[in-house]
């Protein structure tokens, strides 16, 4: 993996508008969603349950090519839940992500090692976890849980 530290330019376009060049590939237009801004392109909530995501479906991925295992094509879903604080202002109190697997269980080895490390490894996951809780499911094609989260993980908190 790369150690480079990533350069993100954010210009503003139009009112809540932005335009992010991350230095490679296509840029991305963010947006806020109505009435602040127009919608016209993800949320930073959406862009952080993209990044813990992605980090997650990477890191299983990796994890489970270290055992030859090819779990194609890996479906992840991101659930970014918002409440308010003590000072009734909005911020992220949990995420929920669900992991499905491209095979049945049956077709992999090394399943239950696998589950049990690639979290671990997830640069972007580890970090957040630290201050926003994280409950991660993980099913096989069929919809079997492999991995279940919390009961209580993602549950909207009382405002």
């Amino acid at each position: 993996m790369s150690t480079r530290s990533p350069l993100v330019r954010l210009t503003q376009q139009h009112d809540y508008q932005f335009d992010v060049d991350f230095g490679v590939g296509p840029h991305l237009q963010v947006d806020e969603p109505p009435p602040l801004g127009a919608g016209a392109g993800p949320t930073p909530l959406d862009l952080l349950g993209a990044a813990v995501g992605n980090c997650l479906s990477a890191s299983l991925l990796f994890a489970l090519r270290k055992f030859k295992q090819e779990p194609h094509p890996i479906e992840t879903t991101v659930s970014v839940h918002t409440g308010r604080n003590a000072q009734n202002r909005l911020r992220v109190v949990g995420l929920e992500v669900q992991l499905r697997l491209g095979q049945p269980a049956e077709a992999f080895s090394h399943l239950e090692r696998v589950l049990s490390s690639f979290e671990a490894y997830c640069t972007v996951t580890a970090s957040v976890a630290g201050a926003i809780p994280v409950a991660v499911t993980v099913l096989d094609s069929q919809g079997g849980v492999l991995k279940a989260a919390p009961s209580d993980a993602g549950a909207e908190p009382a405002v």
